[in-house]
């Protein structure tokens, strides 16, 4: 049917995103709701970024990683939520074909990022905990620097792969998105053309990514665990497992949410199951980052109290 439709397609310029499809009056709660964590999540993350940077004492690799992930979860809620609160009051909900490229090249960049920079993470932190002696040689800074590149080109890679193959589909005369955002798989969903080619390439990069990614978040918070249950003293495994448990909870929040969006082959979700899906690695964990890297994070606090006693 789409091959046959690609035939004679006339290109569109704009979409319309349908958003969230509530109750008039559930509209105001919905839009403060957002507004909200938008808020929550612009203040944590700057401060983070602040903080990190002016005190000398957290000038170590695990804050350098934290700084740049705080950096990320500033990023991609920025690319989406403005949209998304302007269009509570527009009756159109448009988007321009321009706007529309611009959410889905910059949204996978900086959420790839994040991924292999939680890996990171992770291994920086089984160094710490598992090589002690030789985490000062290994984590020099120039390494974390190149880690963070790395993790960088990473996320431009697959949002380039990704970006040129949204750009090859048609739309024909459908412009409406069921989703908030401008997304790869609900583009696919309304292109008039064969898909199948686009559909395996995401499904083979997410995948790839995913799994990668989270192997060695698995593997290094393994060897994690297993170091601090041969500690003797009872309050030391008593303070790192709440910080452990609470990182993973968000890592596997993270990572299961974008492995059941983008690796999986075709549709099993409704439309409505996915907003609420990609509400939560879209909004909720760059809210829930700086909450849980900082209130759950002795360094981070003494460092919030030591300028606030100098102001």
């Amino acid at each position: 049917m789409k091959s046959e439709l690609s035939r004679n397609y006339s290109e569109v310029t704009e979409f319309i995103l349908l958003g969230f499809r509530t109750p008039a009056e559930l509209q105001i709660l919905l839009f403060l709701v957002i507004l909200l964590i938008y808020v929550v999540i612009v203040v944590g993350n700057i401060s983070m970024v602040i903080v990190i940077k002016v005190d000398s004492r957290l000038h170590t690799p695990m804050y350098f990683f934290l700084r740049n992930l705080s950096y990320l979860d500033l990023c991609y809620p920025t690319d989406i939520a403005p949209k998304i609160l302007a269009n509570f009051f527009s009756n159109e909900k448009k988007i321009s074909y321009n706007g529309c490229v611009a959410q889905f090249f910059f949204f996978p960049l900086f959420v790839t990022t994040e991924g292999f920079l939680l890996a990171v993470m992770a291994f920086d932190r089984f160094s710490a905990i598992c090589a002690p002696l030789l985490y000062p040689v290994c984590m020099l800074q120039k390494v974390c620097v190149r880690l963070v590149t790395g993790s960088y080109i990473c996320g431009v890679i697959n949002s380039v792969v990704q970006t040129g193959f949204t750009l090859s589909l048609h739309f024909c005369e459908e412009n409406r998105l069921d989703h908030f955002f401008c997304d790869v798989p609900a583009l696919i969903e309304i292109s008039c053309v064969d898909t199948f080619v686009n559909e395996i390439v995401l499904f083979v990069f997410s995948a790839f990514i995913i799994i990668a990614t989270t192997m060695v978040i698995l593997v290094s918070y393994a060897y994690i665990l297993s170091t601090v249950l041969k500690i003797p003293s009872s309050q030391h495994r008593s303070e790192t497992f709440p910080t452990c448990g609470s990182h993973i909870a968000v890592l596997s929040l993270f990572h299961g949410t974008v492995f059941f969006m983008y690796a999986q082959p075709g549709t099993i979700a409704s439309p409505q199951q996915n907003k609420i899906i990609a509400v939560l690695y879209t909004l909720i964990i760059p809210m829930l980052n700086p909450l849980i890297y900082s209130l759950r994070n002795r360094d981070v606090k003494d460092a919030v109290k030591r300028k606030l006693c100098r102001k």
